[in-house]
Parts: structure tokens; sequence; C-alpha cells
């Protein structure tokens, strides 16, 4: 059984961040995390309410392990509290709105793991307000797509995770194409495995993949991305701005990479998010991609004991029928 935290564990980081003072007088882990932990922790004595608690312990990361992928991939696996503090860092000096942290520690010496505290954005998020309030909804569409904006057109010729660039590393690989390849031929492999649809037209899809990837050209400038931005993934705070979460896995790539994904979660609001100029080359080799990652990631995640086993199954599903439709559009 997998031990998560409780207010008693949570006091003394909390009580750093916001005094001795402070009290905790409850704690809901919230749903979704994978790879984290994330906490609301209530407290009194406090102007905050409430807070949030992100832990990076072992116990929080729910996903199987993985064959060794060097930690510099673009693709790997982004979490822990370096990633997190450098793209908070990189998107707070942009403006782009972010939770503000009150404390980050990684000395484990009040908490056994690292650890964040940053503030509660009390909105909810996007993906709720889509449904519940789609007027306000579509406003905080429109200023994440302004968001957006400054970050893609922030431009770097070297791509991969800021916090990798930061220290100086380079990361894997010859191209973005040629990485994203590369992984949609690994999560082909994985896909074929496990879900019949896949597996027999698996040699059909690896061809595809071959043949999209020949028409994309060279590109030596890249834009900052999120990496993985659905509703989700975005707050909405008070006044109504959007708040990116989950930011570990900023990295500069190919801003065709985050386009696929918005299209695939936000549905009919992306046309709010779209821009012209994007590469339809990239965007056919990436979607394909984008369909197997979400195939055979949610499938080898129920390897291990994720809890929301139906709603994983279900994507894989989903991506499975519109992987095959796509070649079946040829």
């Amino acid at each position: 059984m997998r031990q998560f935290t409780d207010g008693e564990a949570l006091s003394g980081i909390v009580q750093e961040a916001l005094g001795e003072e402070v009290r905790v007088v409850g704690v809901d882990r919230l749903r979704g995390g994978s790879k984290k932990g994330v906490y609301r922790v209530h407290t009194s004595g406090s102007r905050a309410a409430s807070v949030i608690v992100y832990s990076w312990a072992e116990a929080e990361n729910f996903w199987p392990a993985a064959e060794a992928i060097a930690p510099a991939h673009p693709f790997a696996p982004a979490s822990g509290l370096a990633p997190f503090l450098a793209a908070q860092r990189r998107l707070d000096g942009l403006g782009v709105r972010v939770p503000g942290v009150l404390l980050a520690d990684g000395s484990r010496r009040r908490y056994p793991a690292d650890v964040a505290v940053v503030e509660d954005v009390a909105g909810g998020t996007l993906e709720a307000l889509l449904t519940t309030d789609p007027a306000r909804a579509s406003h905080a569409v429109s200023e994440l797509a302004a968001m957006l904006d400054v970050m893609h057109q922030q431009r770097s010729q070297l791509y991969g995770r800021v916090d990798v660039l930061e220290r100086g590393d380079k990361a894997s690989g010859d191209s973005c194409e040629q990485l994203v390849l590369e992984r949609a031929i690994e999560d082909l492999a994985e896909a074929a495995e496990r879900d019949p649809g896949i597996g027999s037209a698996a040699a059909s899809l690896h061809d595809r993949l071959r043949e999209l990837a020949t028409r994309v050209a060279r590109r030596t400038q890249h834009g900052l991305i999120h990496g993985e931005l659905g509703p989700d993934h975005v707050l909405v705070d008070a006044s109504g701005r959007p708040v990116l979460i989950d930011i570990e896995g900023l990295m500069f790539f190919d801003v065709e990479w985050e386009h696929v994904f918005l299209q695939l979660r936000f549905g009919d609001q992306y046309p709010a998010l779209s821009r012209p100029g994007l590469d339809p080359a990239r965007c056919d080799l990436y979607m394909l991609a984008m369909r197997l990652s979400l195939v055979a990631g949610p499938l080898r995640l129920l390897d291990g004991d994720f809890p929301h086993r139906a709603l994983m199954q279900e994507i894989a599903e989903h991506n499975a029928k519109e992987a095959l439709a796509l070649l079946a559009a040829l």
C-alpha cells in the first residue's frame, strides 16, 4: 500500500512557509497527479486560508519503472523540484501567470522529499469552467491564447527542457522531428503489444510515420512550450486570468508539438488558440505521434496501481481509434 502524507507531516513545511503561528486544520489530496502529490492544506492563523503543497516523494509517482532514458532527453519524465523551479522562474519572468512559490525545499530537513508550497489559486480549472460558465471560460481561453503567444515567440536555437538548458546541458538527438519519430516508433511498438487494433495495423502505421517524417524540413529555431497543456492544466484565478500548472515539462521545442496537443484537448475551443504559420507537415507527423503516445502511455500507467483506471483505459481506446482513423484517411 502506498503511504501518502498527512497534516502532521506537512505542518513543519507549511509553518516554514507561512509562519510558526500557523496551524494546519485540514488536508485534501487532489486528484489527477501521476508523478507528484498535490495537496490542498487548510490553515488557521494565516492570511492564506489554504495553500497547495507539491510533494515529489517516490510514493507519489505512479509510473512504472521504464527503460533508461537520458535525463536531458526532452521526453524524459519531467518531474522534480529543479524542473519545476526552472519553469516557474522562466514563465514568471515572461509575465505568464503561474502559482506563486511560497517555499521550495530540497533539503529534506523538515519533510522527507523535495517539496514546494505554492499559492492556492481558488478559481478551479478551466476544464470545469468550460462547463459551468462558458462565457467566463471563453474570456480565459482568449487570455490563454495571449500567454501562449508570448511563450511561443521566445526563440532558441537549442531545444530541450529549460532546466536542462539552464545548467548548460544539451538535449540528445539531431532535431525535434527525429526525436518525435523515434518516440512514436517506440510508442507504436508498445501499443501494438497491448491494443489489438494497433497491433494489426502496426506495419502500416510504421510506414506512415516514416513517410510523414520525410516531408518535414530541418528547422533551426524553437519556441517555448508547456508540452502537455490541456484545460485541466489551467486554473482560473479570481480575476478570470488563466494560471498554468504542471509546468515541469516546459521546454524549447517545435510549437507544432504544443498545438497538436491543444487541438486534441481543447476541441471546439481550439480555434481561439490556433495560430497561422504552423508547418502542416510537422502537424501531420506530430498528430499521429501524439495519438500513439496517448495509447502507449495510459496503458503503461495501468501496469502499476494508478487508481483512476477507467479514465486511462478510455483515453487509450479513444486515441487508438483516432490513430487508425488517421491511417484510414490516406
